[in-house]
């Protein structure tokens, strides 16, 4: 099974949760929740399972859980899977891409 390991930039305290797409290189990510006691961090998690289509548990952030800069391991899906579904996910549905 093939997992992949991405940059995400996040944004927390922002007005709605969503992700923005990819840009040089890192996904960024808006979430509403403050950079308090790992909020930001939960709501990032659940917001790209939701939008990959997989469980919370297939989201690991590997580094960075006290700065915006993280680096999130994907299980079970490789780069190109993580970029069509939010591809997709951003053609369904403007609040989330």
């Amino acid at each position: 099974m093939a997992n992949c390991r991405i940059q995400v930039r996040v944004q927390p305290g922002a007005r709605r949760n969503e992700v923005v797409g990819f840009q040089d290189d890192a996904l960024r990510v808006r979430v509403t929740a403050p950079p308090d006691r790992g909020r930001a961090n939960r709501v990032m998690i659940e917001l790209l399972a939701e939008g990959l289509g997989i469980a919370n548990r297939d989201v690991t952030l590997l580094r960075g859980a006290a700065f915006r800069e993280k680096l999130v391991e994907i299980e079970g899906l490789t780069l190109g899977d993580v970029r069509r579904r939010l591809e997709t996910l951003g053609q369904d549905s403007p609040d989330h891409l």
